[in-house]
């Protein structure tokens, strides 16, 4: 997928059908001229339901199709024919998509599961024709009920990725290239900060042909929980990740410094983040010869709290290692 057919937000009006309206007819054929009431009801004007596709990873179909419109009811007729129900609307979306009221910015539900399907808006009610209003007293009523109206909504859709392992940090620390080596994703890769723009998924191939999904972020910055750089833009996207692994290359100043900086932007935007499983992964190792990598796990084994792994997405260093640590975290 390339990155400019990631779409993650997307407004859109929904509008259900309007219920048909009961029929007030009265039963007339020959030899009977004043026959009692038959008239149906109307039918329920359609609704639009959103659906979960695991198929789907981005909101791109979505796009152009801004105004999406379900089926009006049809009115009841005589000797108590039902209208038929409006067409139902339904609507693809990718798993971790979230729902808005687009005017109070409310969560209205999240669709996380395949298949799982959710009414936006719901349709009119059809009215009961004139047969239901007969009393002993009123034999022929002449009156019946109206459909209830449509229901129109101007609604958010945000989706959340849905991946295995989130990859966290500085922009330019080696996201992107360790994504394309560990992956068959794409990424764009080039020597310059927020080459990535857009999250990118790869599905990373594991021993006995399992697998993980994993979702390179674009970079963090110091105060993106506040909106800096590409800010809230793409830290929800970080949110539904089960594992969170912290890319800092080893040439930085304070591998320590860095990792904290990370963490604290993560825990200003949503405190909840710190509950995620995380690893260390110090990329560009093939930098480092020996005696400095020894001098540099020494200082790490002190500082560091959580496991860490050397690896280089060049030269191929440490990628199995890393492969063996998520795989047993996410199992």
């Amino acid at each position: 997928m390339t990155e400019g057919n990631f779409v993650d937000y997307v407004k859109m009006y929904v509008s259900s059908g309007n219920g048909g309206k009961g029929s007030s007819h009265l039963h007339r054929e020959k030899f009977i001229e004043k026959g009692g009431p038959d008239g149906g009801d109307g039918g329920r004007g359609g609704h639009v339901i959103l659906r979960g596709n695991s198929n789907l990873w981005t909101l791109l179909h979505l796009k152009f199709k801004k105004h999406i419109r379900a089926g009006h009811g049809l009115s009841g007729s005589k000797s108590r024919s039902f209208g038929a129900d409006g067409s139902d609307e339904y609507v693809d979306v990718p798993l971790g998509t979230v729902v808005r009221d687009t005017e109070t910015n409310e969560i209205i539900f999240e669709i996380t599961d395949e298949g799982e399907e959710r009414i936006i808006a719901q349709g009119g009610k059809g009215g009961l024709g004139n047969w239901h209003f007969r009393t002993p007293t009123n034999q022929t009523p002449r009156y019946s009920q109206p459909g209830m109206p449509l229901v129109e909504k101007h609604i958010t859709l945000e989706l959340k990725v849905l991946a295995d392992v989130g990859l966290v940090g500085f922009p330019n620390a080696g996201k992107s290239t360790l994504l394309s080596v560990v992956t068959s994703a794409k990424p764009k890769i080039a020597d310059y900060e927020f080459t990535t723009l857009k999250p990118n998924l790869g599905i990373v191939k594991y021993r006995d042909f399992q697998t993980f999904v994993m979702a390179d972020i674009p970079g963090i910055i110091e105060g993106a929980a506040e909106g800096r750089g590409l800010g809230h833009y793409f830290l929800r996207h970080i949110e539904r990740n089960s594992i969170l692994l912290f890319l800092i290359p080893a040439d930085a100043p304070d591998i320590k410094k860095q990792y904290d900086i990370l963490l604290d932007e993560l825990r200003r935007y949503n405190p909840e983040m710190l509950d995620k499983e995380r690893i260390i992964a110090i990329s560009k190792c093939d930098m480092l010869d020996d005696e400095l990598k020894a001098e540099l796990k020494e200082i790490l084994d002190n500082e560091l709290p959580i496991p860490y792994v050397f690896i280089s997405s060049v030269a191929q260093q440490g990628i199995t290692e890393l492969k063996d640590m998520l795989w047993k975290l996410l199992n």
